[in-house]
């Protein structure tokens, strides 16, 4: 059955695999929102694990914004001058210690690639939907290559805009040409998750990037429904009701739920059919439970088959945060039965070191980063971690937080 007819069915094969999930809605007097995965598209996997020694190799990646790509203010904006801007991003990478790049391609519902679904993005030529005479992805790749670094695409899937960024769309932006696959918040613009269309633009975009671009992996980052306002997609749900019956429809948290377990599943599903070379990730908040409130079923991913190939929860906390720990962070995460065919792989708050964040707590020490890089890596089930972001490695402030991480994985090297 396919994860897009999501017909009255639903509701019954959902009740078999919600137990897998509870534990994810489970806990606060407030009902929460069950999973909906169902049962032909994510179940346990008790295989043997096949994955290659390569697949397994220590993931030690580093996030790459679009702030740290932006060429706006650059009094060169050639592609001659873009490739020397990523060739020091990547060396200085590959100089710390780090094997693979996570660089942000399409962050606004845009691109910075030569596209047939999405305008050039503006960070590159300064206006949105204006060439900037080269292919900036085409280019990462290529150096990645040249170091022998791995690159992810990442993606934000839904945003169109935010805080006014980008201040002007292009004509060619999908959501100016069809204003039935978004919807305007306070926050600003996003594709709307219930639209079949916004999906399918979402999908053609990443297969796009797998079909033309040597990229190793795919990655999702934590955007998902902008609001729980019941407004933003009533007209949806209503029709929903109304095509399987007030009897068998699901509530709107669940039904919203669904919406975003389709587009995992069927982008996993669309990724694998396309290409056996290329890892399907997403990155969700660090509090496993806040991500019930954006309808991440993030429990229901690590548990199951068919979602993800890589999970990296953005543990982004010091060891004495007063609100929520790094250890008690990573501790809800690989307590979870994880599938064997996914990989569990931790963020680091990089751009906290050595600054007043948690309540001051990043102040207590210079080997918060290195002590939580040991502590991961100790973890059975954990296969690395992400830095996010680049520009800790070149932040003054921060520099001895950053060598005695990087001290801590050549350490690693040694003991292997």
């Amino acid at each position: 059955m396919s994860v897009k007819k999501l017909a009255p069915a639903i509701l019954s094969v959902a009740l078999l695999v919600s137990a897998l999930a509870a534990r994810a809605y489970t806990g606060n007097q407030t009902e929460k929102p069950v999973s909906t995965a169902t049962v032909d598209t994510a179940t346990f996997d008790n295989a043997v694990d096949t994955r290659t020694e390569e697949s397994q190799k220590v993931m030690r990646g580093v996030w790459v914004s679009y702030i740290e790509l932006d060429m706006q203010n650059e009094a060169d904006k050639s592609e001659h001058s873009f490739r020397n801007k990523f060739e020091n991003i990547a060396q200085t990478c590959k100089n710390a210690g780090f094997n693979t790049l996570i660089v942000q391609v399409r962050p606004f519902c845009d691109a910075l690639y030569e596209s047939a679904y999405f305008p050039y993005s503006h960070i590159l030529s300064g206006e949105q939907g204006v060439s900037p005479g080269y292919d900036a992805l085409k280019v990462m790749c290529d150096v990645c290559q040249e170091l022998e670094l791995d690159i992810h695409a990442w993606v934000n899937p839904y945003r169109i805009s935010t805080d006014s960024t980008p201040q002007i769309l292009s004509d060619s932006n999908p959501y100016m040409q069809n204003y039935d696959i978004g919807e305007e918040t306070e926050k600003g613009i996003f594709l709307n998750p219930a639209s079949k269309e916004a999906r399918k633009l979402i999908i053609d975009g990443v297969l796009e990037i797998v079909n033309n671009y040597d990229v190793d992996g795919i990655q999702f980052d934590d955007y998902f429904y902008p609001t729980q306002d019941d407004d933003f997609d009533s007209e949806e749900y209503a029709e929903y009701v109304e095509t399987v019956g007030t009897m068998n429809s699901m509530s709107v948290d669940n039904w919203r739920l669904a919406n975003v377990n389709t587009l995992i599943c069927d982008t996993y599903r669309a990724i694998h059919k396309a290409s056996d070379n290329v890892e399907f990730g997403i990155s969700p908040q660090g509090n496993i439970d806040n991500n019930a409130q954006i309808y991440a079923d993030v429990k229901t991913w690590c548990i199951c088959k068919g979602f993800v190939d890589y999970i990296c929860p953005q543990l982004y906390y010091s060891l004495d945060n007063p609100a929520l720990t790094f250890e008690n962070s990573l501790d809800s995460w690989s307590s979870l039965d994880i599938n064997k065919k996914v990989k569990l792989y931790v963020g680091l708050a990089g751009y906290k070191a050595n600054t007043d964040a948690d309540e001051g707590t990043w102040l207590n020490s210079n080997s918060i980063l290195s002590e939580e890089y040991k502590i991961s890596m100790q973890n059975e089930k954990v296969s690395g971690i992400m830095l996010y972001s680049y520009s800790a490695l070149k932040d003054e402030n921060a520099s001895v937080e950053i060598e005695n991480l990087t001290k801590a994985m050549k350490f690693s090297d040694t003991e292997n």
